[in-house]
């Protein structure tokens, strides 16, 4: 069966394999944003990606409101992301303080790692603002993999690519990441609460994982 190559050198995959005890321990980054896309990414980086000892970096990019790509993503029954993260954590938690909720959600799934959670300005303007700010922080940490949820569009707001060709449905800030980053970077979209996970990489796409 294919894997997904987690940049462990064949010590960890897609399917939850994890690393042995002497494998180098590298810099996770998950794109932090208040909503159940976030989330989905962080429960499956938590579950399937990251090992003992890794470091990880929650980032969220400050985009106005008004950017594309900017302001708090909802639920599809219209709760915030505070009550998914809150269901993950078994407690209660704000869009406010989503960051410090992510965090806590990584320090109790391991214990052991070095987690930090950081908020950044746009480094640039424009559509593709917030994914070329992400790749930028990306490259400058040393990041071996990057992790960010797949927010799925709909069909009439459809990009084209530089081709031509339509990528409608597709989270245009997920696809740059995965284009561009030098990195191990994985797109995740949660399918439902126990029907598991659709991965997208530079070599994978719609790679299914049950949860």
């Amino acid at each position: 069966m294919a894997f997904i190559d987690l940049g462990r050198g064949g010590g960890g995959s897609a399917r939850g394999g994890s690393s042995t005890a002497s494998t180098k321990p590298r810099l996770v980054m998950i794109v932090a944003d208040p909503g159940r896309e976030s989330t989905a990414a962080m429960e499956w980086a938590l579950s399937h990606a990251v090992a003992e000892g890794d470091d990880i970096v929650l980032l969220h990019v400050n985009m106005p409101q008004n950017a594309p790509g900017g302001g708090p993503s909802r639920t599809g029954s219209g709760g915030s992301a505070g009550s998914q993260l809150a269901v993950f954590l078994g407690g209660s938690a704000g869009d406010a303080e989503f960051m410090e909720t992510m965090r806590a959600a990584c320090k109790a799934r391991h214990p052991r790692a070095r987690v930090r959670a950081e908020r950044v300005e746009p480094a640039t303007e424009g559509r593709e603002a917030k994914a070329q700010t992400i790749l930028a922080e990306s490259q400058s940490r040393g990041v071996e993999l990057l992790v960010i949820g797949h927010r799925r569009v709909p069909s009439f707001l459809g990009l084209r690519s530089a081709g031509g060709a339509s990528r409608s449905g597709q989270d245009s800030t997920a696809e740059f990441l995965i284009e561009h980053s030098k990195c191990v970077c994985v797109s995740v979209q949660k399918k439902g609460q126990n029907a598991g996970y659709l991965l997208n990489t530079k070599t994978h796409r719609n790679f299914w994982l049950l949860a």
